[in-house]
């Protein structure tokens, strides 16, 4: 069912420059997901493991993991990774490439026996470093012929706000700080960059693209005959952790962590139209820039218990509470041949950021393994992470005016994630691996088919959606050179395909006429080469 939206502006965020609005629920969950990480030989097994322990990746997903050492260990994990993403925009097909090569994972733990021939048989005190997500991405999109414009969304998104606060006067007034516009910073923007006005006159508070025509009595739209929308994004999730696990009597496995949480997201989009209706073509482009940075602190806990051939485990992750400072800024200009000033240009404030907080779902784990001797196992983990518990708030805790909340609770629902993995020792030194895990899409239908708007995250209007799930195929490779020295090599190959929008379609009551966007298919495939290499002592 189509959710009606009425324009407004809402008070959010003070800032050094204004008010900027800093995410909807798109941002959120891009700050929430995260992907299969840890070392080389968690990864080559799905990332299942936690039933199993005896990795320091399981200071990540189940910290009882640790009690499973029966020595202490230090390792790091190398990972070369490269990032193909396709487009497909009304039959023009774009493809890019992006690669990189990084320290993913790293960690030690130290093992405290404690000569107990019952109860607590030992301690271990582990601390690591794991990159949770990597936001490297780059996509193209282009089209010829759409029928709607962005001035044609950006217009829409001004309805009902008088033009007198739209309009920048030097020395008097600056409409980025007026906290009645707070969230309307795409309407300011695109009304300074001459991209709609008050065309017909007939409503001093309705506007129109300045790139269509008034025919006397309606106004006629004017969609452009070629666009493109060019996104490049970096920077990654990165957590740190240190825990505590305990044995006791090898049947039951106790352990907690305190992770410390880390985002750096940096995105830069290009956005231009070109309308071929006159001998000197119309354009406008919107050029985007934000930098995305926060902290946070969470907590896990979990429990083992081994049956001797089988192993049961479960986690909790408690949610990441962040402290978020958005940086940002905006450039658009338009073209019109024909108007007594043709070209107009502007900027949002320099230096512009917001300051805000943000709650990342919590998840449960459930796992199991089965033990085959020394020579082989299974093991399988099921992650559940509720979507819409997430909320943005500001550094008070306040969340009154943040509409974008009630958008998560209705667009977004539980995700599962299933993980499964096996390793067979072909010789005492030699194992070999393979996994596979499957993550399922929260975003509910009407969100992912574009039948509800998304609001821009300030002037950015650019998102993408999926109801497909993220699978992960995987395999590698261990050897042990000596008791104490062993190498571990994972190969993961990554699937994702979704759908991707230069702008949202809107649903607006008691308005002229509804944009509709028309969006991309994306594909994006990821293959990982990772190597960790290890020493017990």
């Amino acid at each position: 069912m189509k959710r009606i939206v009425y324009i407004a502006g809402i008070l959010m965020l003070a800032c050094s420059t204004g008010v900027f609005a800093q995410g909807n629920e798109i941002d959120a969950y891009t700050l929430s997901n995260t992907e299969l990480s840890g070392t080389a030989r968690s990864m080559a097994m799905g990332g299942a493991f936690g039933a199993l322990g005896g990795d320091i990746s399981v200071l990540s997903t189940n910290p009882a993991g640790l009690g499973i050492y029966r020595s202490s260990e230090i390792s790091g994990t190398l990972d070369l990774s490269t990032v193909s993403t396709s487009t497909n925009w009304s039959g023009r097909k774009n493809d890019l490439n992006r690669s990189g090569f990084t320290l993913d994972n790293f960690g030690f733990q130290l093992y405290f026996p404690t000569s107990a021939e019952s109860g607590i048989l030992n301690w271990n005190l582990g601390f690591s470093f794991n990159r949770l997500k990597n936001f490297n991405r780059k996509y193209r999109m282009e089209s010829s012929g759409q029928k709607f414009s962005l001035a044609d969304y950006a217009a829409s998104k001004a309805s009902y706000i008088n033009e007198q606060d739209l309009q920048y006067v030097k020395d008097e007034y600056d409409p980025y700080y007026n906290a009645n516009l707070s969230g309307q910073w795409l309407s300011v923007l695109g009304y300074e960059a001459g991209m709609f006005g008050n065309i017909t006159g007939n409503d001093k508070n309705v506007y129109h693209s300045a790139f269509g025509r008034w025919n006397g009595n309606n106004w006629d739209i004017s969609g452009p005959n070629s666009t493109m929308l060019s996104v490049t994004e970096s920077g990654s999730i990165d957590e740190y952790n240190i825990g505590l696990g305990t044995n006791i009597l090898n049947k039951v496995f106790l352990g907690a962590s305190l992770s410390f949480t880390e985002i750096n997201y940096r995105m830069t989009s290009k956005y231009d139209e070109q309308f071929n209706n006159t001998p000197k073509n119309d354009d406008l482009y919107l050029d985007n820039w934000l930098n995305t940075e926060g902290g946070a602190v969470s907590v896990n806990v979990g429990a083992i218990v081994n049956l001797e051939l089988l192993r049961l485990g479960v986690a909790y992750n408690s949610p990441r509470y962040y402290n978020m400072t958005d940086y940002y800024n905006a450039e658009a200009g338009s073209y019109i041949n024909g108007y007594s000033e043709p070209s107009a240009k502007s900027n949002t404030p320099n230096d512009s950021y917001s300051e805000y907080s943000f709650r990342s779902p919590g998840k449960w784990t459930f796992s199991a393994a089965l033990l085959f001797g020394q020579y082989a196992l299974l093991s399988a983990d099921y992650e559940l992470t509720n979507y819409n518990k997430m909320r943005f708030s500001d550094r008070d805790g306040d969340d009154y005016g943040y509409t974008m909340n009630k958008d998560i609770q209705a667009d977004l629902s539980s995700s599962n994630t299933l993980r499964l993995g096996a390793e067979v020792k072909v010789t005492p030194r030699l194992a070999i691996r393979a996994g596979y895990a499957t993550q399922a899409s929260p975003m509910k239908d009407d969100l992912v088919k574009n039948n509800v708007e998304v609001s821009p995250s300030g002037t950015i209007t650019h998102f993408t959606t999926s109801s497909n799930a993220v699978n992960y195929y995987t395999a590698g490779l261990g050897y042990r050179f000596t008791p104490n020295i062993f190498m571990d090599f994972a190969y993961i190959l990554r699937k994702y395909s979704g759908k991707a929008y230069a702008y949202s379609s809107t649903y607006y009551k008691d308005y002229d006429f509804d944009v509709i966007s028309t969006p991309a298919s994306l594909t994006s495939s990821s293959t990982r080469l990772v190597l960790t290499v290890g020493y017990k002592f």
